[in-house]
């Protein structure tokens, strides 16, 4: 976590962790500006198979589109935040839902970046089908249903954090 603040940093962007109980929200200032920039909340859950890393929202203000860091640069270090937060909480999986808002925004941008991170598809959520009302009160949308496993994500992109040498 010390890596991902620093790098952070470098970036000038300060990112905060709070929790309460199994609830958490991370977010991300300028550190030039003082302005938010993005947040993202979720839960730890306590499941069948162990604890789940349940991302409910990643928030990203419009300011980030013109900045030099992309706005899922921005992205990627609140969703590095979560994941290892999920992983000192002891989760082995992280779940999502790409929320449907417009096809170019889910498919071209939201899915397609979120499985370029490490998250495979687990189920389209149309609210066509019996089979998708669980899934609607739980996300509380429509959109694509996705799981990393989160161990394969900090292996992936941990080296993206080190510090440069």
């Amino acid at each position: 976590m010390s890596e991902i603040m620093e790098a952070s940093r470098s970036q000038n962007l300060d990112l905060q962790l709070k929790t309460l109980g199994p609830f958490f929200r991370i977010t991300a200032k300028s550190l030039k500006t003082q302005r938010d920039l993005g947040k993202a909340e979720g839960l730890i859950r306590v499941w069948f198979q162990g604890k789940i890393l349940h991302l409910d929202s990643i928030r990203l203000q419009r300011e980030t589109l013109g900045m030099e860091k992309s706005i899922f640069g921005i992205g990627l270090f609140i969703g590095a935040v979560a994941i290892r937060h999920g992983y000192d909480s002891g989760c082995k999986k992280a779940e999502l839902l790409a929320i449907y808002d417009t096809e170019l925004y889910h498919t071209k941008q939201l899915v397609k970046f979120y499985t370029r991170i490490g998250f495979k598809t687990v189920h389209q959520v149309s609210g066509e089908s019996l089979g998708d009302v669980g899934h609607m009160l739980v996300w509380g949308g429509v959109g694509t249903r996705m799981d990393a496993d989160i161990e394969d994500l900090l292996v992936k992109w941990c080296t993206r954090f080190k510090p440069k040498s």
